[in-house]
């Protein structure tokens, strides 16, 4: 494919970014004119103050939320499956999800522990947040650990298997020893949740975000080159331990964060950097960074869009709608695994 069949992917797809942005801020329970999001984006005063109040205070947040963790989960994807060079692999191979979780798990499951003046401060938003990113950070340095005594990148991956599957069992424990509300709570954060996120927090995903998307940046030469395999990347003078150790930082600031804020969103890392592999054509990490950044922000806004319809009561837990669409993709993958690259 030609770099001029390319620009016209990336202006389409650019296009259809702002659409579906624009049409998550109209869509909802609620619906509101398009006419009215742009009086209200522009600073103008809306015909209703309800509206301005939806836009600035729900959606808004919502759907750049939406944006922030598509781009991020989907880079983070494409840096785990060139890493391992294997095109099931994920954001969360290296346990990092699972890290998260049980940190919310010991917030949420075992709060009751705690003095009752304890559990509120514990239980609240900010305090399952940082749960989540101190159980992915200790995750991470295990990994990280591990990574410097291990030449094998495989072994990275099964030893992060294992985290993931020893946590796993911790979480289940304390689950067998909770109650219905404690249950509850901890099931209705593992679905992901793009909401309810106030502005300082937005700003503190979107700077990690842009922390991770950079670090991925720089190491696009040397993603290329892990294509051929460790030996040809050395051999043309990669450092391979600093470039893999980048690269883990890298997915562990944007899968962590993303899961810290947002919960555990499932299949969007797995089966965006495939589509943008199958539209573009192309195995050139230049190409695959910035189509994978755009495929994954539509992709989320349309999960978004879809949880919210306006036929619906209730809106729909995030993670039921990314395994609807996801699914289809993964399945198609193994069975067609052997056309992946």
């Amino acid at each position: 494919m030609t770099n001029k069949h390319h620009s016209i992917l990336f202006i389409t797809f650019t296009v259809l970014l702002v659409c579906f942005f624009l049409l998550d801020l109209t869509s909802g329970q609620v619906s509101i004119p398009l006419k009215e999001v742009f009086k209200i984006l522009s600073g103008q005063d809306a015909s209703k103050s309800t509206w301005e109040y939806i836009i600035l205070n729900f959606r808004l947040p919502k759907a750049i939320t939406a944006i922030l963790v598509g781009m991020g989960l989907s880079i983070s994807g494409l840096l785990m499956q060139t890493l391992f060079r294997n095109p099931l692999a994920g954001p969360y191979v290296l346990g990092l999800s699972s890290g998260s979780s049980l940190g919310v798990a010991f917030v949420i499951l075992g709060a009751g522990v705690l003095p009752s003046f304890l559990q509120t401060a514990v239980i609240s938003s900010y305090g399952v947040i940082l749960a989540s990113f101190l159980g992915s950070f200790l995750v991470l340095l295990a990994i990280l650990v591990v990574a410097q005594r291990l030449r094998n990148t495989m072994s990275i991956l099964i030893v992060g298997l294992m985290f993931g599957s020893f946590a796993g069992a911790i979480v289940n424990v304390l689950s067998y020893f909770s109650t219905a509300e404690q249950l509850q709570k901890f099931t209705f954060w593992s679905m992901g949740n793009l909401g309810n996120l106030p502005w300082p927090s937005i700003g503190i995903l979107g700077t990690t975000v842009t922390v991770g998307l950079v670090l991925s940046l720089v190491s696009i030469k040397s993603l290329d080159a892990l294509l051929l395999g460790e030996n040809y990347a050395k051999s043309v003078g990669l450092n391979f331990k600093k470039a893999r150790l980048i690269i883990i930082i890298a997915t562990s600031i944007l899968a962590g964060s993303i899961t810290a804020f947002a919960g555990p969103i499932a299949f969007i890392g797995l089966a965006v950097p495939h589509i943008a592999k199958l539209v573009f054509q192309t195995s050139s990490h230049k190409t695959l960074f910035f189509s994978t950044v755009l495929i994954g922000g539509i992709l989320m806004l349309a999960c978004d869009i879809i949880s919210q319809m306006p036929f619906l009561e209730m809106t729909l837990p995030i993670n039921a709608i990314t395994s609807i669409m996801g699914a289809p993709v993964v399945i198609w993958l193994l069975i067609g695994k052997k056309n992946i690259q």
